[in-house]
């Protein structure tokens, strides 16, 4: 990084020198780099510096990694471990099926895979919350920051596989203790949970009321499925009452959430934005305001197993007894 300095002159900074310190070892066809301690301060640049400007270092750990060959090609990925459990996954493909929308998720992040030595951050964030489509939410899809500790990075190319561990400190200008983090981090992955299971079940939901509704589509002229297109209809309106108690879809911009109230959901996204800052400690509040917003959720979790084990099944059994074909076609 070159910086201006006083008379035109100017001045350098070299501020991480992992790589090269590492380059005289023989060089493996991938190879991550050990990175330094990693101190946990939120912040930083972003990934569009200003010209020039100075560029302070991003939030997270940065570390290098090697490949002896582009891989744009390739299935190159990251994975980030913590105590044998996998909480981020990355790779150097953009997926297929993205997309966003106002109040959708972010662009995911991509590895660079290009030869030889590469630069990457991993921004301290656990794994995405999943999105459910063209529904706006007033928060933050990105998984959580992680707490002080050792984290294991592994990089694997075509089955090859490199893996290094990297200590992230605590922020030393913040007082808290191990404990105070471990309590931080236990309420962030039962929050993160929570919201991830309801926008699985909102998703599993609505590919199930879309069949419904292609079926009462082709059968509507079928005087023999009378019976299973009234026992359809009312298991779309049941479904369309569950789900809006936990999601808005009125809303489409920030200012609509003044004039259609935030859902389960959203309640919850705001409870994430609120615990995932820099100081660990987690009020009394919080902690009862979580109680009360999962204990919402196990009634809705109830009710959604009762739709899907009694009023779906119902509905399948009256399908098979009225003897109608998996695939119908139209009358010519």
């Amino acid at each position: 990084m070159t910086l201006s300095a006083t008379a035109g002159r100017s001045f350098w900074i070299l501020d991480d020198i992992t790589a090269i310190q590492n380059s005289p070892a023989p060089k493996a066809p991938v190879a991550i780099f050990k990175p330094k301690d990693t101190y946990l301060i939120f912040g930083g640049s972003s990934d569009k510096p200003i010209p020039g400007l100075g560029q302070n270092p991003k939030q997270g750990v940065t570390f290098d990694y090697y490949l002896d060959k582009a891989a744009d090609s390739l299935d190159l990925e990251l994975e980030v471990m913590h105590n044998g459990r996998l909480i981020r996954s990355i790779t150097n493909k953009k997926p297929k099926d993205f997309k966003t929308w106002p109040g959708g998720p972010s662009k995911p992040q991509v590895l660079p895979s290009k030869f030889g030595y590469n630069r990457f951050t991993w921004d301290f964030r656990k794994e995405n919350i999943p999105a459910i489509d063209k529904v706006f939410v007033y928060g933050n899809y990105a998984g959580s920051r992680v707490g002080p500790g050792t984290y294991m990075l592994r990089l694997t190319l075509e089955g090859l596989t490199s893996e290094t561990q990297v200590t992230i400190l605590p922020n030393p200008k913040v007082t808290a203790s191990n404990k105070d983090f471990e309590d931080q981090q236990a309420v962030l992955d039962q929050i993160e949970e929570s919201i991830t299971a309801i926008h699985d079940a909102v998703n599993e939901m609505r590919s199930a009321k879309s069949q419904l509704e292609n079926y009462a589509g082709l059968l509507k002229d079928n005087q023999q499925a009378a019976s299973l297109l009234e026992k359809g209809k009312d298991l779309i309106n049941r479904i369309d009452t569950w789900e809006q108690n936990l999601i808005q879809p009125k809303q489409k911009t920030f200012q609509d959430v003044i004039n259609f109230n935030n859902k389960l959901n959203a309640q919850l996204m705001h409870l994430k934005g609120y615990v995932d800052t820099a100081d660990p400690v987690v009020t009394q509040g919080a902690k009862e305001r979580l109680k009360d917003l999962l204990a919402m959720w196990k009634t809705f979790s109830d009710e959604r197993d009762t739709i899907v084990d009694d009023e779906m099944e119902q509905y399948n059994t009256l399908y098979t007894q009225l003897g109608l074909p998996a695939i119908i076609m139209k009358d010519n």
